[in-house]
């Protein structure tokens, strides 16, 4: 075959006139069968010109002004192509050109397969950031840091993934109350999500402003999938046991219609860690009626409901008893695991989109997006209480008492090994046979308790509730004003309104549940809701908290782009308005002033601009610069003190300011190919909000404000092509990602702020995966359609999270009566206080897999992957507990040889596998 990326450049005399009519003609084939392709979207960007092969495979460009271009030849199920062809009035004839059918196992289908339902529901949430790389990206580094990295939880340039913007159709996905991306809301709809347009960190993209970490399209459009139906199954043992998938795509009918249909099934039992069962269930239909040449509507509609369960971050000690499976969150009950801790998402979502070409140099894209649905995240409550009416504290209220619950999971630090040698009891080594034997959820002592109490539950089981809808609408438009500037700009107007309470879901054979704040210090405080005092609440009633958020956005973004034969540059703005609005439905007890009602409507604007150049030394060496800055209103859950009791706004909270640049050098020969990239990114004026218990201080609030980001490091990416068949890839990711301020921290409890002071934090390192990362591997592809690489993966340079109480003036404080400790020893805190690095570890991961034709466009495709070969046994994660705050427990309790409040852990997968067999047709 011959090798379609030969660059087609044309040297012919000069043509002085600039009105030369020039002319293009190709003719597209199957690579294998060498029959034509009909309906191939043959694109030359500049121009905003496109042209759709006949059914002889032919298409034709007529009357184009001379210059440079590059010539896009795309057309689903078959590996895009590029050619970058110069025109000087003259006819070229690039005779047959041949394109690649994708076949089930080949990229960019292995990509999804590698990551996308195994990874996107993580309860971290630190996957997601890369997770739209899948199958979008063509880098090298990228490529790696999507699909070897995402076991390590590796974040790209050490960002989170509300610095990467997730559209679908031209609409954005990213939640307005944590900003990120919210992948489990198409989940198991992996045939239908790979017509992707992605665009890199600061990059220009043609539909969105974008964020620090670039931006990914993702396109529903019926008329841009092939005519095929395809099914797969898949079996698993890293977050679910089994996958079925099915999808029916029309292509673009003779009457102007066009359909695709996609239904997936997920569901385990259990995955990797025991007791994290898995069920998710799938589905789109999108439907598109072109009206006219000029006209086109298309309708989606997606529906991914899942239910999964979860399991927790332990300490070293756990880790040693229990072994890296373990998950404390799940017991069983009558035969059967049950799962504390569930995560139920059904959001389902509908777009509208019309497609209008003004002409052959513009178009407009007008999009509408309705969601609505709820999110769930169960847990237990142990804090039950009853009411005595027949006694009577000194002001005349009656007597709320205690029913003896105790927190009932089994890694609760007063039933592990640890406390009663700490306390020296006889049983210590009892209570460590038993954590080893018996160390699940005993759900049937949590029934015999409440039965016991002939009334009020002391136990339930309760669900954290966010019921969401949102609507958008958004227009995009794209105009060629010269053959060497395209114009790209997009209004936006978005509402959410988010319903946020806590929903009874299993009374655990009480009765009823007395619904008081059981950290409250008065009568008064213990009251979640005054307007309903020492309500009883039973099963599907709201209590502990209700309260709804209300956003609105509106969104403006301009963007040119500029294009010639030694320099492309691009220049971007985006000026947006952001307002929150909280309505507390509940007079809660501790803020009786400040809970009910609408809050004060905070109002937060926007200005970013960004800038790049990409200068071409020749067509092998080219150099990129980037650079932007961008002004953003906070997160709105780091907005409020406790937004779940109270309108309080967080003191000093203002815009955050990101500033951010890279620079890379890329080559591009035909054995060898790859970009190396130095970048800077510094984020100011955070704000962030946590809850925690402190010894000595009760139930805390934590908010810290004013916290500054320094991220800065290197990337690397090379591919050697050393036979036809044969590529070897190296990839290295080195970064230093700390504090770079030192916040000011506010501490709440009982309803009021308690202290006031600096957290010093600067220079400590982030966490959240490594630093840095780096891998070598090799592909092996054989001409009869089977492949096989391995890749081998070190990581390095990862830190627990740090605990800012304990770096603030509270550390040297005895907490019982607020004087400063006698024996303090300033250098035995600054050893206390030293951040712990996770050690280094090495990850193998091989790929292998099959394809056979077995019929005219009929398929079989087999893939297999095994993670962690070695089955290495690794950290990936964790956070200090912050109950010891202070010098004298902190001391205490390290010395120990199990601290009782010691880091908590997360650990990563060992040997996992996946295979997949596909049929399509």
């Amino acid at each position: 075959m011959k090798k379609n990326g030969i660059i087609i450049l044309l040297s012919l005399l000069y043509s002085f006139s600039s009105l030369s009519q020039n002319f293009i003609q190709g003719t597209i084939l199957n690579s294998n069968s060498k029959k034509p392709i009909e309906g191939v979207a043959v694109y030359i960007k500049k121009l905003s010109l496109e042209r759709k092969t006949s059914f002889k495979g032919i298409f034709v460009f007529e009357g184009l002004p001379n210059g440079e271009y590059l010539l896009e030849v795309r057309k689903e199920g078959y590996s895009a192509q590029k050619y970058p062809i110069v025109l000087l009035g003259k006819r070229i004839l690039l005779g047959e050109l041949l394109m690649d059918e994708i076949n089930d196992i080949k990229e960019p289908e292995m990509s999804t397969i590698l990551i996308s339902d195994e990874e996107l529901d993580s309860e971290r949430n630190s996957i997601d950031n890369i997770s739209g790389l899948l199958q979008a990206s063509k880098g090298i580094y990228l490529r790696a840091a999507a699909f070897d990295f995402s076991t390590s939880f590796f974040k790209i340039r050490g960002l989170n993934s509300e610095n990467s913007k997730v559209l679908i159709n031209g609409v954005e996905m990213n939640k307005f109350t944590t900003k990120k991306p919210l992948w489990s809301n198409w989940g198991g709809l992996n045939d239908v999500f790979r017509n992707q347009d992605f665009t890199s960190g600061l990059g220009a993209s043609n539909v969105s402003f974008g964020g620090l970490l670039g931006t990914v399209n993702m396109n529903t459009r019926a008329s841009e999938y092939r005519k095929r139906i395809k099914l797969s199954m898949a079996t698993t043992n890293r977050s679910y046991q089994q996958r079925i998938m099915a999808s029916y795509t029309s292509g673009m009918l003779k009457n102007g219609w066009a359909f695709a249909i996609s239904a997936g099934k997920r569901i385990g039992e259990e995955g990797f860690v025991d007791g994290t069962l898995y069920d998710g269930n799938s589905l789109l239909i999108s439907v598109e009626n072109k009206m006219n040449d000029k006209h086109s509507i298309n309708l989606t509609g997606i529906a991914a409901f899942s239910k999964r369960g979860k399991s927790s971050a332990n300490t070293e000690e756990v880790y040693k008893l229990k072994g890296i499976k373990y998950n404390p969150y799940w017991g069983n009950q009558e035969g059967k695991k049950r799962n504390s801790r569930i995560k139920r998402v059904e959001e389902p979502l509908f777009l509208c989109n019309h497609y209008w070409t003004i002409s052959n140099k513009a178009s407009l894209n007008t999009n509408l997006l309705y969601q609505f649905g709820e999110i769930g995240n169960s847990r237990l409550e142990y804090n039950g209480r009853f009411l005595n009416k027949n006694v009577k504290d000194g002001e005349g209220n009656f007597f709320i008492g205690a029913l003896g619950g105790v927190n009932p999971i089994p890694t609760y630090y007063k039933k592990l090994p640890s406390y009663s040698l700490r306390e020296r009891y006889s049983n210590a080594y009892e209570v460590m046979q038993d954590f080893i034997q018996n160390g699940q959820l005993k759900w049937s002592e949590l029934y015999e308790k409440n039965l016991g109490t002939k009334g009020n539950a002391a136990y339930i089981l309760y669900e954290d509730r966010n019921d969401e809808t949102q609507f958008v609408v958004n227009s995009i438009l794209d105009v060629a004003l010269t053959k060497h500037i395209q114009l790209n700009a997009k209004i936006k107007y978005q509402r959410v309104n988010s319903v946020n309470f806590a929903e009874v879901l299993d009374l655990l054979g009480g009765v009823g549940y007395l619904d008081i704040d059981p950290f409250g210090d008065t009568y008064e405080s213990k009251q979640v809701n005054n307007l309903t005092p020492n309500r009883v609440v039973a099963r599907g009633n709201r209590f502990k908290y209700n309260y709804q958020l209300y956003a609105n956005t509106i969104d403006g973004f301009i963007q040119a782009q500029f294009n010639y034969k030694k320099i492309d540059f691009y220049i971007a703005a985006n000026m947006l308005k952001t307002t929150y609005q909280r309505k507390g439905m509940y007079k809660n007890g501790k803020y009786p002033n400040s809970s009910l009602g609408n809050s004060s409507s905070l109002s937060f604007t926007g200005v970013k601009g960004k800038a790049g150049v990409t200068y071409k030394v020749n067509g092998r060496h080219l150099l990129e610069l980037n650079g932007g800055y961008m002004v953003e209103a906070p997160n709105v859950q780091n907005t409020f003190i406790n937004i779940r009791e109270s309108n309080e706004v967080i003191p000093n909270v203002t815009e955050e300011k990101k500033l951010s640049a890279d620079i890379s050098y890329i080559l591009r020969t035909p054995i060898v190919s790859g970009k190396l990239t130095g970048y800077y990114t510094h984020i100011k004026d955070m704000s962030e909000v946590s809850f925690y218990y402190v010894n000595g201080r009760s139930f805390s609030k934590e908010a810290l404000v004013g916290i500054d980001k320094k991220n800065i490091g290197l990337e690397l990416g090379v591919e050697l092509n050393i036979m036809p068949t044969v590529n070897i890839k190296g990839v290295v990711g080195i970064g230093q990602y700390f504090y770079d301020s030192n916040p000011d921290l506010y501490l709440y409890y009982d309803g009021k702020r308690q202290f006031e002071g600096v957290s010093f934090l600067k220079n400590y390192r982030l966490a959240g995966g490594p630093h840095s990362a780096y891998s070598i591997g090799f592909e092996y592809k054989d001409p009869a359609y089977w492949f096989v690489g391995s890749t081998a993966n070190y990581f390095s340079n990862a830190y627990v999270a740090i605990a800012p109480l304990a770096r603030t003036a509270i550390f040297s404080l005895d907490p019982v009566d607020g004087l400063p400790f006698n024996d303090y020893e300033p250098v035995e805190a600054k050893k206390l206080l030293e951040q712990e690095r996770f050690s280094d570890y090495l990850i193998i991961n091989v790929i292998g897999g099959k394809s056979w034709r077995v019929g005219e466009n009929r398929y079989i495709g087999l893939f297999v992957s095994v993670n962690n070969v070695l089955d290495t046994i690794y950290k990936t994660g964790g956070y200090e507990q912050r109950r010891n705050a202070d010098y004298r427990g902190l001391k205490e309790d390290k010395a120990l040889k199990n601290p009782i409040f010691g880091n908590q852990y997360w650990y990563g997968r060992g040997a996992t596998y996946f295979v997949n067999l596909t049929y399509s047709f």
